[in-house]
């Protein structure tokens, strides 16, 4: 079986949240957030992202409420997936992203409780934490076919 990247995106209205893995592995890993300002993505960032681990599909992380109805951010999120499609020519998969940034926060609580992590826990390690959280999912078979990323 041949092995091939995924990348995994939290969008955030001030960060995005990236995460990647393998499928052969199937083990998630953070990198390192990107900034998501009044100007939009960094695409710049991104497309870095991208370039150094060639997947062979992205994942974007689909906001749900509670209830399962589409959440206040679904729109902005099915235009960022649909920008990645168009920009990388890739496949995009949306995957529920409910309680992501909490799993994502706890796992690096803990980590940081038990010494294996030293550094304070920022914001955009959330954001990675929660795109890992994503990825995982993904692996785990969890693809939402609910939400397209076309508007």
């Amino acid at each position: 079986m041949t092995a091939h990247a995924v990348l995994a995106f939290d969008f955030g209205l001030k960060r995005i949240g990236i995460a990647s893995g393998d499928t052969l592995t199937r083990t998630p890993a953070p990198r390192p957030a990107a900034i998501c300002g009044p100007a939009g993505p960094d695409w710049d960032a991104i497309a870095r992202e991208v370039r150094a681990l060639a997947p062979g599909v992205l994942v974007v992380g689909a906001p749900y409420n509670v209830d399962g109805s589409e959440g206040t951010m679904s729109a902005a999120v099915r235009h960022f997936a649909a920008e990645l499609e168009r920009r990388f020519a890739l496949p995009v998969q949306m995957v529920d992203e409910r309680y992501s940034s909490l799993e994502g926060n706890e796992a690096l609580k803990s980590r940081r409780a038990s010494g294996a992590r030293r550094r304070r826990v920022q914001r955009a390690d959330i954001d990675s934490a929660a795109a890992t959280v994503i990825l995982g999912r993904w692996f785990a078979g969890e693809n939402n076919q609910g939400m397209r990323c076309r508007k």
